[in-house]
């Protein structure tokens, strides 16, 4: 079974998220046969590469919130990640564009680096002081080395401002395709969609029902008499 992920570096609660439906899976009886795939979804594509703000100026901008309702929303999602017992800073993170990040998670996907370094950014942008937006090309460097791979090579991907830009594209119209309108979005076998950080138990509930509603093979034509196995291939009869 296939789940697939849209998320983005700068959503919260995909941070969130991510640790609630990884906890369902490890308890999923089936977790060794279920294939997780995370997929490009950018908050705020129009956002310059350059334009870096902190996250308080920027919910007080888009939402026309005051800062205390910003700094309030904060607080209660840093509590919401302690209970899943991730660190998350409420003070002085800041905001930027996300694609250069989603290019690189392709990138990784490649190489079957790709959980292990959106984990990394994840925790670079919602746990660590140091900036994931204003440091540059190099921090992500950095962090695509300690996922394991080379750092040579992320460093040319990010050098090629076109480099994996369509496969980014791609999985942003395909979840425009799907409905979705905002992220985490979980889809299972293209069947079933679970939207938001929901509880593990309805991730639970939904790993269940879709590997129970897997379709079985269903042979049309008859046996396999006239067809190549182990054995050798079948000599055809003649009447």
């Amino acid at each position: 079974m296939r789940v697939e992920i849209w998320s983005d570096i700068a959503c919260p609660w995909c941070y969130v998220g991510k640790a609630r439906f990884e906890k369902a899976l490890a308890a999923f009886p089936h977790r060794d046969e279920v294939e997780v795939v995370h997929r490009s979804f950018e908050l705020d594509p129009g956002r310059a590469k350059g334009d870096v703000q902190p996250v308080i100026t920027m919910l007080t901008r888009k939402y026309g919130m005051s800062e205390a309702q910003a700094q309030a929303g904060e607080d209660n999602l840093g509590a919401q990640a302690a209970a899943e017992g991730l660190d998350y800073r409420t003070r002085d993170r800041d905001h930027g564009n996300t694609f250069d990040m989603h290019r690189l998670l392709h990138f990784a996907k490649e190489h079957g680096r790709q959980d292990a370094l959106l984990q990394l950014l994840y925790r670079a942008n919602f746990a660590e002081e140091r900036s994931v937006f204003a440091e540059g090309d190099e921090r992500l460097v950095e962090l695509a080395a300690e996922a394991g791979l080379d750092a040579g090579a992320a460093r040319a991907v990010l050098a090629v401002p076109d480099a994996y830009a369509d496969e980014v594209r791609a999985d942003e119209r395909e979840a425009a395709r799907l409905g979705a309108t905002g992220v985490p979005f979980f889809v299972l076998d293209r069947k079933y969609g679970v939207s938001g950080a929901q509880p593990a138990e309805v991730f639970t509930q939904a790993l269940t029902q879709a590997w129970g509603e897997r379709s079985p093979l269903r042979l049309v034509g008859g046996d396999d008499t006239d067809a190549c196995g182990p054995d050798g291939c079948a000599v055809p009869r003649h009447g």
